[in-house]
């Protein structure tokens, strides 16, 4: 029969273990890798609503996110899908495309977007809207800047981003350039990807949240999407 002193022996060391697992999943959150769930369309078809990612803290070094700098990393390149602090509410995530770096002189026409005054193939996007519209007045601003727009050069220290959904993206056409230490990683990895009903991230009270994760764990085996489990982002 054990005895007092071995009961507290042995709640201490299963103590000992949450602690140092909370540390190891709060450092691995906080400088490695987090979590980040699509919740609009502004990434179709690389990244539909619903789907789970793993995001690279560190890939990008201790710039902007206080990665610990033995951790490997490499610069931002043009094409990284990067999350971010929003420049206009920076409470909240966004996931872009990079498609400018610093220095970096951009134009778009009639929706083709330059770079350095070469065009970009940029396979990755999708245009739903057929109708082109002119950077000229007349034309509401959200659509003038939506298509035609530049030349601008990207000052040191910012990026450019913008959605793969072009006609359906708000991003820096609209509120300009997205300052280095907003970035907080690259999307990495779909973990899961749910086409049932996602949530909005906004706090709906007790009854609706548990409601909703109810429905989720009903709908896991009829409304994942198993082929893009584990898919890798690009």
């Amino acid at each position: 029969m054990a005895t007092a002193t071995e009961k507290k022996s042995t709640f201490r060391e299963y103590l000992e273990a949450l602690l140092i697992a909370g540390i190891f999943l709060g450092f691995t959150n906080t400088f490695v890798v987090k979590t980040f769930y699509i919740p609009s369309s502004s990434m179709e078809d690389t990244l539909l609503v619903g789907d789970h990612l793993f995001v690279n803290r560190f890939i990008y070094g201790g710039k902007g996110n206080g990665a610990p700098g033995w951790l490997p990393e490499r610069p931002i390149r043009h094409g990284d899908i990067v999350i971010f602090r929003s420049p206009e509410q920076p409470t909240i995530d966004l996931i872009k495309r990079a498609v400018g770096l610093p220095g970096d002189t951009l134009q778009m026409i009639d929706k083709t977007l330059y770079v350095n005054g070469k065009p970009q193939p940029e396979p990755w996007t999708i245009h739903r809207d057929p109708n082109v519209y002119p950077d000229r007045p007349g034309v509401p601003a959200t659509l003038r800047a939506r298509d035609n727009w530049g030349p601008v050069v990207v000052p040191q220290g910012h990026y450019f981003c913008m959605g793969d959904n072009r006609d359906n993206s708000y991003d820096s056409r609209y509120w300009g350039f997205v300052p280095a230490g907003m970035l907080a990683g690259r999307a990495l990895l779909i973990y899961w990807s749910y086409g049932g009903q996602t949530s909005d991230g906004t706090w709906h009270g007790v009854g609706a949240q548990l409601a909703h994760l109810a429905r989720t764990l009903i709908g896991i085996p009829t409304k994942t999407r198993w082929s893009r489990t584990f898919h890798l982002i690009r």
